[in-house]
């Protein structure tokens, strides 16, 4: 399977931001993203994920936040647990393989269920919506360390835990289980780099 290039891949995230400032929220947060998982997968040493796949799924896993602006350039919060789903139907129609549109789909939160969609009564289709390989796992697990709130943050391991306890102990085991699989990263360098805060407590 050919991985489009990260030149073909910011080219994709130019033709879809509606403006400047979407672009550079939403882009920005993704090689974030990307520099998190290398860092990662640098420290482990492991040889047994796709490099180049985790770097593509990455860049390409929040291009559906795009669709969710309005004329006006507003964000719409209320729908935003969407923007997983939007961006594999934006893939999709692009022509992109399901290998790189379930990225989008499956790296919301720690992994949504059709039992989570229910209960939660989020404006999905009931299903599964869970990362299945090493890499889907990593570029899920990555994103957790950088929000696109406004100022953009770090947070760190502790930090997240806590936003994610409020969805219940086992959502926090399975953060626990991929940091026992990828490892911490190290997010001062980054945050410094980028100007961004750390948020080390929420």
């Amino acid at each position: 399977m050919p991985i489009p290039s990260p030149a073909r891949i910011r080219a994709l995230h130019e033709k879809h931001a509606p403006t400047a400032e979407a672009f550079d929220l939403v882009f920005t947060h993704c090689e974030i993203v990307w520099r998190i998982a290398e860092q990662l997968l640098t420290a482990s040493g492991r040889d047994d994920v796709d490099a180049e796949l985790v770097r593509a799924g990455c860049l390409l896993h929040d291009i559906g936040v795009y669709r969710l602006f309005d004329d006006a350039g507003r964000l719409d919060h209320g729908g935003y647990v969407r923007h997983g789903l939007l961006g594999h139907d934006l893939l999709a129609a692009e022509g992109l393989p399901e290998v790189l549109c379930r990225f989008c789909s499956c790296h919301t939160g720690v992994g949504l269920t059709a039992a989570d969609v229910l209960a939660q009564g989020l404006p999905l289709p009931p299903a599964d919506y869970v990362p299945v390989t090493r890499e889907e796992r990593l570029v899920m697990y990555a994103d957790k360390f950088h929000s696109k709130s406004t100022p953009p943050r770090f947070l760190s391991f502790p930090a997240y835990t806590e936003r994610l306890r409020r969805y219940g102990e086992e959502k926090v085991a399975g953060f626990h289980a991929l940091r026992a699989e990828f490892g911490e990263p190290e997010l001062v360098p980054l945050a410094a780099a980028h100007g961004h805060a750390l948020t080390e407590r929420s």
